[in-house]
């Protein structure tokens, strides 16, 4: 096992594998994403994420379960606009 700042030797690229475990991606989610933007671009990789209808889209009660979700709390009684604010500055 390689050391905590120093990956693994079958990372392609682990220097974007350091930023992203610093950034709260898992080791594996680091390593893949590390690995195919060594292999296809960073700019490939980057088109290939999902995507999501602006939070402006949801509905409270999606926005609340979202909230949740991600461990949020006191978002019960936000108003819509507030309920954004509070999960885009988490």
């Amino acid at each position: 096992m390689a050391p905590k700042n120093q990956a693994s030797s079958s990372l392609k690229n682990p220097d974007l594998y350091e930023e992203l475990r610093d950034d709260g991606a898992s080791k594996s989610k680091a390593a893949r994403i590390s690995n195919a933007a060594a292999r296809d671009g960073k700019k490939t990789v980057g088109k290939r994420g999902g995507s999501s209808p602006a939070y402006e889209d949801w509905t409270v009660a999606d926005l609340r379960k979202r909230a949740k979700e991600i461990g949020l709390t006191g978002y019960s009684n936000q108003k819509k606009s507030e309920l954004i604010d509070s999960l885009r500055n988490s």
